[in-house]
């Protein structure tokens, strides 16, 4: 079986975020992710990594007023420098927290936003990112995103994704692939995965429909997940789910995939 990291974003949100590393050390996992560390000072978040023997696998860039709606700012001409300070908080708060990926949630452009703007200005903004994280030691991730749950989303297939790589032409920006968003975007999970192995830094899971945790669902997570060992994916696979009736009670799913 891969490497699982809680996403604390997801997980254990029946306690205060403060109190989910201490939760997901007890349900044995080693590595946590979560969308955003920046409602806390870097210093506090560290300490609890330290506390419980965890490693900060992933988090995102500063993405705009996610309670607002936005869900990234990267394609959005109007916000290029903010875009450009969000680089810098990132990688000052991954520093600290030995942060071992960094993903940019590219956004909704909106509607009187051109479509080749949107493209010009994310292709600039991934060049600027990855040679800033690249300066830091950080792989930079963009991420394919399902538009049934976020309409209008601007990544949302491996294809886009790859090609986006290509237009950006930096040796440190990879894929950072969701099992569930590409499950519902264009399936063909395993042969995906495999193609593009090279280039798939981060992978992230949970069951359709619903979004809750494996074996809940349409996906063959006993067959995929032992896939991933044979092919050689050596990286975290992120548990970004739903706990369907809780997170605890939820856990059994890793266990009964191993057997």
């Amino acid at each position: 079986m891969p490497k699982f990291a809680a996403n604390l974003t997801m997980l254990f949100n029946e306690l205060h975020f403060l109190d989910r590393f201490s939760a997901a050390s007890r349900a044995g996992f080693k590595g946590v992710e979560f969308l955003f560390p920046y409602d806390f000072e870097p210093e506090q978040l560290a300490e609890k990594l330290h506390q419980f023997q965890l490693e900060m696998v992933l988090h995102n860039l500063p993405a705009g007023h996610w309670a607002g709606g936005e869900r990234g700012i990267a394609c959005l001409p109007d916000r290029v420098k903010e875009f450009e300070e969000g680089v810098e908080q990132a990688i000052r708060y991954a520093k600290v927290l030995k942060t071992q990926r960094i993903n940019c949630l590219v956004g909704i452009p909106p509607a009187n936003v051109e479509k080749q703007k949107a493209q010009d200005t994310l292709v600039r903004n991934l060049k600027f990112a990855a040679k800033e994280l690249k300066a830091a030691g950080i792989p930079l991730l963009i991420e394919p995103i399902n538009t049934f749950d976020i309409p209008g989303f601007f990544l949302s297939g491996t294809k886009q994704g790859l090609d986006l790589i290509e237009a950006v032409g930096s040796d440190n920006l990879f894929l950072q692939y969701d099992i569930y968003h590409m499950q519902r975007m264009e399936g063909e999970l395993a042969n995906t995965i495999k193609n593009n192995l090279s280039v798939i830094k981060h992978i992230q899971l949970a069951d359709n429909p619903g979004r809750f945790e494996p074996g809940t669902g349409e996906i063959n997570y006993r067959f995929l997940l032992n896939y991933l060992d044979d092919i050689g994916y050596d990286g975290w696979v992120g548990c970004e789910y739903k706990p369907k009736n809780g997170t605890v009670d939820g856990l059994g799913w890793r266990q009964a995939l191993a057997s």
